[in-house]
């Protein structure tokens, strides 16, 4: 079996990088490597064995390759993520040139599909208040649901900035929150009243009654530090409560937090920074909702929005030369 790129030091030290200098988290760097384990499958297939001998055809086929395959469950790889391991394809080969690895970048020229440009789903505010209203208990584990799905709808932070909270980084008298994004970049968020309130019967109610140790602000029941997956689990339960399982995946919350910032005026670039998003770009994303949502509600409420033209009318203006 010939021994592919993705397998030896050179990938390894890409990964290096990407940990030590650019900051990834140990999410994002699984994700690289799954990518790169697609690359290293496909290159050992047609017999490349070093950087040096893979040409842009190569990487064109891989493309090919790559939307041919099936998951798990017989479903097509998605164009986004088709194009996602090409991005991190395109970075290997990239980073190797720069470390003088190799000569030549064979995937500068090559483009991947067209991602499909899916909008954000986000919850109406009556589905967001049925699933804020799931924890209705004072008992310490409903006082930490509750502050968590507060927490999340008040300040649009992903499930894993969330989870990675210590106590220290909520501030309850200026209601804001500390929490380190992507790229290990720190961001405070301001949070309303409410998730104020919950966060507050938390801290000084629940998690005495625990007597927990961690600093961790949120904390499964052996008092150790809540998971990305158990996060999850928490919101996916109480969205099942509320009836609305079917609509709620890891990041609706934040989804819904910008979507209906944006339909009650906040500025794009205000969200931007909440979200803690690089690019104003991926924020705006987000306004494509809000004015979907928009239409939705003219042409159900104005009286003449769907309503069909009266042709006799048109023909009778048109035949006068009324316009």
């Amino acid at each position: 079996m010939s021994h592919a790129v993705v397998t030896g030091v050179e990938a390894l030290r890409y990964l290096d990088y990407l940990s030590v200098e650019r900051g990834l988290s140990p999410h994002s760097l699984a994700a690289y490597r799954r990518d790169l384990a697609l690359y290293e499958a496909y290159l050992d297939a047609i017999g490349i064995s070093g950087p040096s001998d893979v040409e842009p055809d190569d990487v064109t086929t891989f493309v090919t390759w790559l939307q041919q395959l099936r998951t798990a469950r017989g479903q097509p790889y998605a164009s986004s993520t088709i194009s996602r391991t090409l991005v991190t394809v395109r970075g290997l080969h990239k980073f190797l040139l720069r470390e003088g690895l190799t000569e030549v970048d064979p995937s500068l020229e090559v483009s991947g599909p067209r991602p499909e440009r899916a909008l954000p789903k986000a919850l109406s505010t009556e589905q967001i208040d049925r699933l804020l209203a799931s924890p209705p208990g004072d008992d310490p584990i409903d006082l930490r649901d509750r502050a968590m799905l507060e927490l999340l709808y008040a300040s649009g932070l992903r499930i894993s900035e969330l989870v990675d909270l210590d106590v220290d980084d909520a501030d309850l008298a200026q209601r804001t929150v500390r929490c380190t994004g992507k790229g290990s970049k720190q961001r405070v968020v301001p949070i309303g009243r409410v998730a104020s309130r919950a966060l507050e019967s938390w801290t000084e109610r629940g998690r005495p009654e625990l007597e927990l140790a961690s600093p961790a602000l949120f904390c499964n029941r052996r008092g150790g530090r809540l998971t990305r997956q158990g996060g999850w689990k928490i919101i996916k339960r109480h969205a099942h409560r509320a009836g609305i399982g079917d609509l709620v995946s890891p990041h609706t919350l934040r989804h819904s937090f910008a979507t209906h910032l944006l339909d009650g005026g906040a500025d794009v670039r205000v969200v931007q920074e909440l979200l803690g998003h690089a690019s104003v770009n991926t924020t705006q994303v987000y306004t494509l909702v809000s004015r979907a949502r928009l239409m939705a509600v003219y042409d159900q409420a104005h009286p003449r929005a769907l309503q069909p033209p009266d042709l006799e009318l048109v023909a009778t203006r048109s035949a006068s030369g009324d316009t």
